[in-house]
């Protein structure tokens, strides 16, 4: 327990800023364990702060943040799909440290400009620069590439005019902002040694990979034997677990823990639950989402927890994971989702 102070206290000198509401609770769901048989816990992500809609992004984010300040920028610049998470909440965030945000947003489903919902309504609220960006029958890899092109001529163009930029990867998805959940990790230790319980399975959404990238870093540094078990939320190619590797190992590298290599072995992904891809409804991860509404009273989303959460189901009810396993499914946060477009709400309402 001393060891895990230590190294948590370690983390705490590293350069950033305060955002959210640390630590997250983390419960236990009675009727689904009952159910299933399992010792079920979920780690409240979404319960971060500081606006109503927090999530992993606001770990993230107070590490970014802390970096940007420091390096005396005084604009950020983020990328993602129109009802991002991260990007809202990197507006949000760069609001409240007082730097101008410009964010480049994929349109994967096209907004309707008169009827604006969910994080892109807040996006516009929080006055943010806004381009969409229309996806035109690409996949979200090769539309964020041009949205990548037309960022880096803005941020030209601002540099000219004498303003400093930082420049976030989409979902906050590196060395600087992963370290977030090498915190985080520590944090769930931290509450589960407090209950007298040892976590022995982790599961989460992944998408970009910042958030496995930190937990899996947060493994080797705190010498966990947990199992990191990441729900893919929309396809990926064969370099994925390569990436997340690489993420972790430059956020051990950052906060000066030598010693601590991550390997393929150190984490696994699941590609399985996704449905026909990233943004789009799956009718059976809106089942799982009713389900845990209907069970424990808590709110996914249809884009990322939604289908994590029904990922972790189906490990449980297949028994993928030892019967009575103490498991954590980390909530990443995102219901605003819920009030998103119907092509990404799906048949929800009618389930």
């Amino acid at each position: 327990m001393n060891n895990l102070k230590t190294k948590i206290a370690m983390l705490e000198k590293i350069n950033h800023v305060q955002l959210g509401f640390f630590p997250t609770p983390l419960h236990k769901l009675q009727k689904l364990s009952e159910t299933l048989e399992y010792d079920i816990y979920c780690k409240r992500d979404d319960f971060t702060g500081f606006n109503a809609f927090g999530g992993n992004k606001i770990r993230k984010l107070e590490y970014l943040m802390g970096d940007a300040i420091a390096k005396g920028c005084d604009t950020v610049i983020t990328y993602g799909a129109t009802q991002s998470n991260h990007a809202m909440e990197t507006i949000s965030a760069a609001r409240k440290c007082g730097l101008k945000p410009i964010v480049y947003l994929v349109s994967l489903v096209e907004p309707d400009v008169n009827d604006i919902r969910a994080n892109l309504l807040l996006d516009t609220v929080f006055d943010a620069e806004i381009h969409i960006v229309p996806a035109n029958g690409e996949l979200m890899p090769q539309a964020t590439e041009r949205s990548l092109a037309l960022a880096a001529e803005r941020i030209k163009e601002l540099e000219r005019q004498g303003h400093k930029c930082y420049d976030i990867p989409m979902g906050g998805a590196c060395a600087v902002g992963s370290t977030g959940y090498i915190a985080g990790f520590g944090e769930i230790l931290s509450q589960m040694q407090f209950m007298n319980k040892k976590v022995q399975y982790i599961f989460s959404s992944t998408g970009t990979g910042g958030t496995l990238a930190g937990l899996a870093a947060g493994k080797v540094f705190f010498a966990s034997d947990v199992n990191l078990i990441g729900i893919q939320v929309g396809p990926k190619d064969e370099t994925y677990g390569k990436h997340i590797a690489e993420i972790a190992n430059a956020a051990l590298k950052y906060i000066n823990a030598k010693d601590c290599v991550v390997t393929k072995d150190t984490f696994k992904y699941d590609a399985r639950f996704y449905g026909a891809g990233y943004e789009i409804p799956s009718k059976e991860a809106n089942a799982a989402i009713k389900y845990l509404a209907t069970t424990e009273g808590i709110l996914t989303d249809p884009i990322y927890t939604g289908k994590g959460f029904y990922g972790m189901l189906q490990y449980l009810k297949n028994k993928e994971v030892p019967k009575g396993s103490t498991v954590v499914f980390l909530h990443t946060g995102g219901t605003t989702g819920l009030f998103a477009e119907k092509d990404i709400i799906g048949d929800l309402v009618k389930i």
